[in-house]
């Protein structure tokens, strides 16, 4: 049975009306949005190897780096490494990549691995890191796979999960119980962490789990991510026995970014899929270990922390946690707008559903309970297929936004859960809705 619920679109849309005008001119914005740096592989030069340097693969790999970076060579790691104790398949970190202005780096069919000794990123922005308070904008890196170009957490994390928690209680962690070693997550333990990076792209990259977000970008801009597929569970069986792994989102979006392009994400994680969050920490400080964001979560003012002229397409994957696919979280002030998400397909299959494929806000009080209206607008959601518990669940505001051509199958309910109340919705057009239950009902 398929049931409409246009009535509920037609409710609000005479209530508040909003004209088609708001569609085309969001549009219009972000498609305006400057282009991202082309790709330097095209260059002519002599790539650079790190099997032209000495020393452990981290540091091999960051000499290449440095030397690329300097003569506009691009940066290719290959699928052999030719390390002094003889060639093998697999690139060990002991700390992470760190990428500078002007990189480009080619992953080149190469699987890179963080070693059980490390406790850092797979690849982090030269710019930022423990005691670093003062971040240095940088600018046009590009971090590309081509064939296949893996990037895999340890085999025996030191720690996993976010700064909220403790290891060996809530999330795995072999620093667990380690006299001098802190005793919670931080952002060492995110994959590819880059903060005030402008004119990027990601591109092309699986990543397999990872210890707490996959890929984490703060206060970046003018860039494209697309082409990446996630591996990750919320668990880990590590010496024969399930281990829990917290925090496992796949791609965050954090304070100030803005005018990127994402597309075609695919895969699974133990946590949201994709994350566009906003959220204040009064006591955060750049470079410290006590945070997840490495830039501090502070506000700037002026707009300057907002998220804003985001375009994503084409998502197929699933939360194999029982999140969410594609979470907006934003409070105290700090807003998300101008953001269109086109194309969404939950692929759980007979997996554990997610609560939702989509959710806006939230009331809880740790996140500074519902935004006020106009904190959250200028959405655009369209052409979205999930069989969630909820297709999308706006719990805080919503307001001057689109959300169409709407299915949620194989699930009760229908296809737009007003969690936080009606009150909390504003001048939102609703069209397109549909919700089929399981078969056989």
């Amino acid at each position: 049975m398929t049931t409409d619920h246009g009535d509920c679109a037609m409710l609000l849309s005479r209530r508040t009306p909003l004209s088609a005008i708001l569609l085309a001119v969001l549009l219009c914005s972000l498609a305006g949005q400057p282009a991202v740096a082309e790709d330097a592989a095209s260059s002519t030069c002599e790539p650079v190897t790190p099997n032209a340097f000495q020393g452990s693969d981290s540091e091999r790999i960051n000499q290449a780096i440095a030397a690329g970076a300097a003569s506009g060579r691009r940066v290719v790691i290959p699928k052999t490494n030719h390390a002094a104790d003889g060639p093998r398949d697999i690139w060990l970190l002991d700390s992470a990549i760190l990428v500078q202005s002007g990189t480009t780096l080619d992953l080149e069919n190469c699987r890179i691995k963080l070693s059980d000794r490390c406790r850092d990123n797979i690849i982090r922005s030269a710019n930022c890191g423990l005691g670093i308070t003062e971040i240095a904008p940088i600018s046009n890196v590009s971090i590309r796979g081509i064939g296949t170009a893996v990037l895999e957490g340890a085999d025996h994390p030191r720690a996993t999960g976010d700064s909220a928690k403790t290891l060996g209680e809530r999330t795995y962690g072999t620093d667990a119980g380690v006299q001098n070693e802190s005793q919670t997550g931080d952002w060492r333990n995110i994959g590819i962490l880059m903060a005030c990076v402008e004119q990027f792209s990601l591109e092309n990259l699986r990543l397999v789990d990872s210890h707490a977000w996959a890929i984490s970008l703060e206060r970046c801009a003018y860039g494209k991510i697309r082409d990446i597929d996630f591996a990750s569970t919320g668990h880990r069986t590590i010496d024969g026995k399930t281990e829990t792994v917290l925090n496992q989102d796949g791609l965050d979006l954090r304070q100030g970014c803005h005018n990127i392009l994402i597309e075609n994400l695919t895969g699974y994680t133990g946590d949201d899929l994709l994350a566009l969050t906003n959220i204040l920490r009064t006591d955060s400080t750049a470079g410290s270990t006590e945070s997840t964001m490495v830039s501090a979560a502070i506000y700037r003012g002026d707009g300057l922390d907002d998220i804003r002229n985001i375009t994503i397409r084409n998502i197929r994957g699933y939360c194999a946690g029982g999140h969410h696919i594609v979470r907006f979280l934003n409070a105290s002030g700090l807003r998300i707008h101008d953001v269109l998400l086109d194309g969404l397909i939950d692929t759980s299959g007979s997996a554990k559903p997610g609560r939702a494929a989509i959710k806006i806000g939230d009331s809880n009080p740790r996140w500074g309970g519902v935004t006020p209206l106009g904190d959250t607008c200028r959405i655009v959601i369209s052409n979205i297929m999930s069989r969630s518990q909820h297709t999308v669940l706006i719990a805080g505001s919503l307001s001057e936004s689109i959300v169409s051509n709407v299915i949620k199958y194989d699930a009760e309910g229908p296809p737009i859960t007003f969690e936080s109340g009606e009150q909390n919705i504003r001048n939102v057009v609703f069209a397109n809705l549909q919700g089929m239950p399981p078969a056989g009902e």
